[in-house]
This record gives C-alpha cells, sequence and structure tokens, in this order.
C-alpha cells in the first residue's frame, strides 16, 4: 500500500499537478558591484536590457516573489552609477523585440537624463534582436554597434485584437455592453469594430509613429524622409541597418566597452555589473534569468506597442 501511494504521489508530481513554490530570497537585496573584466580605478558599466520592455514588475522565474520591473531596475543601476564618480562611460547591451510604446519611451527618456546629469558616454550594443522599441531606447546613446548576426528595425507601431464575436455566437454567449458613450467601449472582443473607431485607433498609431521616426531623425541626425521609408515596419540585418544610417558600427560586445573606453579617454578600465546575491554574473556575456517574467508576453489586454513579434 506504502509502495502504491508513493508511486502514485510521484507520478503526480512528475505530470505537474502538484503546484510547487520555490522562493530565491526572503526579501530584495541592495545591488552589488562585481568586475566582470579589465583592470583600473576607472570603471565602465555593463548595463543588461533584456525580455519584453515593460514597466511592470516581474514575478520570479523560480517563485511568486516581485522583483523590481525593468524601468525600476535600470534606474536603480543608472542612480548608483551617477552617484560614482570613478565610473566614466556606460555600455548597454540589449537583446529585446520591444515592448510597450509608454515604457520603451520611458526607458529612453531615462537613458537621456543619465547623459544630461552625467557628461559620460554612452554606447549600446545589440545582441540577437534589438527591434521596435528596443532600438526606440538605445536611440539615446552616442553610439550604437551591433553583432554580425544581430536582427533590428521593425519601426513601427502595432495594436493587437481579438474578434470574438464569431466565436461567442456560435456558442450561444452574448455580451451586454452598459457604457456611458458610444465608444466607451471601443476595441472590445465582445462586438465588432466599427469603422469609425477603427480609424480613432489608426490616428493613435499615426501620431506615435511619428514620434519614433522624429527621434529617429533627431538622433541618427537624419533628414525625416529619408527615415520615413525605413520606418514601413521592415527589419534589418546589423549591415543593412549600417548602410541606412540606423546604426553606427558592426562589431562584437568587445568592440563596444573599447569604443566606450574611447570616448571616455580612459586608457585601462575595469567593466564592472551591478548584481543582486545569488545573480550569476562571471563574466561579460553572464546574463540572469532572475528578472524574466513571461507574463509580459501574454498580458491581456489591447496595448499600443514598439514590438516584434513573428
Amino acid at each position: 500500500m506504502k509502495k502504491t501511494l508513493a508511486i502514485a504521489v510521484l507520478a503526480t508530481l512528475l505530470t505537474g499537478c502538484t503546484i510547487m513554490k520555490v522562493y530565491l530570497r526572503d526579501e530584495l537585496q541592495p545591488l552589488e558591484e562585481r568586475i566582470v573584466s579589465g583592470t583600473g580605478r576607472e570603471k565602465i558599466l555593463l548595463l543588461d536590457i533584456s525580455g519584453t520592455i515593460s514597466n511592470r514588475e516581474s514575478g520570479s522565474l523560480l517563485g511568486d516573489g516581485k522583483e523590481p520591473g525593468m524601468l525600476s531596475r535600470l534606474r536603480e543601476e543608472l542612480d548608483r552609477a551617477a552617484a560614482d564618480t570613478a565610473v566614466k562611460a556606460l555600455v548597454i547591451r540589449i537583446n529585446s523585440p520591444g515592448g510597450t510604446v509608454s515604457a520603451s519611451d520611458m526607458l529612453h527618456h531615462e537613458l537621456l537624463a543619465f547623459k544630461r546629469r552625467t557628461g559620460i558616454p554612452v554606447v549600446a550594443h545589440m545582441m540577437d534582436v534589438a527591434t521596435s522599441g528596443a532600438y526606440y531606447a538605445v536611440l539615446a546613446a552616442d553610439r550604437i554597434t551591433a553583432q554580425p548576426t544581430t536582427v533590428t528595425g521593425s519601426i513601427g507601431v502595432v495594436m493587437y485584437r481579438i474578434d470574438a464575436t464569431g466565436l461567442m455566437q456560435k456558442i450561444g454567449i452574448q455580451a451586454v455592453e452598459i457604457a456611458s458613450g458610444e465608444r466607451k467601449g471601443m476595441g472590445s472582443p465582445f462586438r465588432e469594430m466599427a469603422p469609425a473607431e477603427k480609424n480613432i485607433f489608426q490616428k493613435v498609431i499615426n501620431e506615435l509613429h511619428g514620434r519614433f521616426v522624429d527621434i529617429i531623425a533627431e538622433s541618427r541626425h537624419m533628414p525625416r524622409d529619408r527615415v520615413v521609408p525605413l520606418a514601413d515596419g521592415r527589419i534589418f540585418t546589423s549591415r543593412e541597418a549600417k548602410e541606412a544610417g540606423l546604426i553606427d558600427d558592426v562589431g562584437y560586445l568587445e568592440d563596444a566597452i573599447a569604443a566606450a573606453q574611447q570616448l571616455a579617454k580612459v586608457r585601462e578600465a575595469s567593466v564592472v555589473r551591478y548584481t543582486r546575491p545569488g545573480e550569476y554574473r562571471a563574466n561579460i556575456y553572464s546574463m540572469s534569468l532572475i528578472n524574466v517574467n513571461l507574463g509580459d508576453l501574454v498580458d491581456p489586454g489591447m496595448h499600443f506597442l514598439y514590438v516584434w513579434w513573428p
């Protein structure tokens, strides 16, 4: 009997029928500095931006504790760097398809504000993917570099909406809407979108797209009419992006660090990361999964997005 019970319990665990919580830490610990390469008293901060750009708090991948959201963590690292006079340059390593319009814009704003208050150079280096809102954000950098295999671009805005009216009719469910105005429920999946409502959404998207184009023109010192043909949502290889003037160089992370060191006019520098206890940061390529939030990919509701989701 005991053997049968043990087998049943084991089978339940293996089939995922039991919810188990794993707590990585009791409370959030302060950031600590770790040298990941180089030597010297002066420092180059390597800051990582990975995943969907969002201003939501993220749940721990292995537990249900809350981690600071991407913007909160970024601001925390930037504030610490600004208070350290030994930090002479910032290298942003970004690997992201983009995210919400507002979060991408706030990320861009935070990087610009950091540059203004510190005066130190900022270099952005794109890894696998740096599209849409990720590209928007790093337009704040003084120099943008990319891997030979990076995919970037996807300059534009998108909004997704599910129309569930056909399914509701099929299963015999009817939604009743009680609203304060004719357009209050626009975008609801429970009714068809009227042409006038679609035009309203399109107007918003066009304005957000125009802002994206304007920031590229200003940041990359390009005439606006040269940017517009590039901003139809297409993706670019790093070579194509350089030829179009969207980035400065094609190379590797070490090249981006060397460029930052040159812009900072520093001979020797230690490359540092800010980490929390338990985060793995042994070298410049180390990444942490602590702040990965898979829920960002399936967040319900309608959003205006600077994102590439093929």
